[in-house]
């Protein structure tokens, strides 16, 4: 869910939680002694959490760029009339 919400600024929540859950998951698997399975499954998941967080960071920066343009191409200061002192 944080990989294909990751454009959307609020994937930054699953993908948090999906590294929360992959490490616990990796300490039972560690405690287990070889008897659980599904350390790929953990690899992948980190890996598309990490890539939720990187396109949700990627979002933010193109939002505040594309603000930052806006604002400079806006007019500043009062537009008065001409001949007006």
């Amino acid at each position: 869910m944080g990989f294909l919400t990751g454009a959307f600024v609020g994937g930054v929540i699953p993908a948090t939680v999906a590294l929360l859950l992959a490490r616990q998951a990796a300490r039972d698997a560690y405690a287990a002694k070889g008897y659980l399975t599904g350390s790929a499954w953990i690899r992948r998941g980190r890996r598309l959490a990490w890539a939720g967080i990187v396109l949700a960071l990627a979002t933010l920066v193109v939002a505040a760029i594309a603000g930052l343009l806006h604002l400079a191409s806006a007019p500043s200061g009062t537009n008065f009339a001409p001949g007006t002192d």
